[in-house]
């Protein structure tokens, strides 16, 4: 799907573009997305383990950022142990988990997105993506996830959460840091290095000084709140079928 039907498609709404994050590397600036194509975020840790798939359907992509947009029932595959710590809030289990994808063992099993409908923000070079999470009463919130840059592949695109993350109000007026403790043990296993832990402190100092000068999208987060996945838009899909067990169901956000 190319041109205006695409753009049709996705409510023909495009954010301000305001912020700069650098210079991408080349091979992200030939290889573009179009509007209404459907890409799939990898989680990649080490050579070829993957950690989690995502489908997602593309709102824009400049040389500013990428944006794509999910609602409820977009498939989805997550580490086993990961997806069913999510399912019961088992912050034990979410240690297990990562401590199963420091030894290399990585079982994915497939899921649905849930609850929330999701706009991302992703630029290119950015050691962090920007989040809105939406319910049926709008906005719910705003979610900084700490991340590797991107790297474009032909389906999609592969990046990295590093586990910390910036919890921000709908209206911008207060914010927190969330799983601290998980960032914490992911480094001393050396999921995280320190390497990347320095560009961890650098993308936290650059989402603050977003918020507080409300650049990026919290430049226009009057329209970003007016938002909404429409329901005559088709759901994304993985476009490979899922490895054979129980679907899981992951809570959106």
């Amino acid at each position: 799907m190319t041109g205006f039907a695409a753009y049709q498609l996705l409510g023909g709404w495009r954010p301000r573009r305001t912020w700069r994050a650098g210079r991408p590397a080349k091979e992200d600036r030939v290889r573009s997305f179009e509007m209404g194509q459907t890409v799939v975020r990898r989680d990649v840790y080490g050579p070829g383990r993957v950690w989690s798939e995502h489908a997602l359907r593309v709102v824009t992509d400049t040389s500013e950022a990428l944006m794509v947009a999910c609602s409820p029932g977009a498939e989805t595959r997550w580490s086993t142990l990961y997806l069913r710590a999510r399912a019961f809030d088992d912050r034990a289990m979410r240690i297990e988990a990562f401590d199963a994808m420091a030894s290399g063992a990585c079982e994915l099993e497939a899921a649905v997105w849930q609850e929330t409908e999701l706009l991302l923000w992703k630029p290119p070079v950015a050691w962090f993506s920007v989040n809105a999470f939406y319910t049926d009463g709008g906005l719910r919130n705003w979610y900084v996830n700490f991340e590797r840059p991107t790297v474009r592949t032909g389906s999609g695109f592969d990046t990295f959460d590093l586990t910390v993350d910036l919890v921000v109000s709908s209206d911008l007026s207060s914010w927190r840091w969330k799983d601290e403790d998980e960032y914490a043990h992911v480094r001393r296993l050396g999921i995280v290095t320190d390497v990347e832990h320095q560009a961890v402190d650098s993308a936290r100092d650059q989402a603050l000084a977003m918020l507080e000068e409300r650049s990026g999208p919290f430049a226009d987060a009057a329209s970003w709140s007016a938002w909404r996945w429409n329901p005559a838009w088709p759901i994304p899909s993985l476009p490979h079928p899922a490895a054979p067990g129980k679907r899981g169901t992951p809570a959106g956000g």
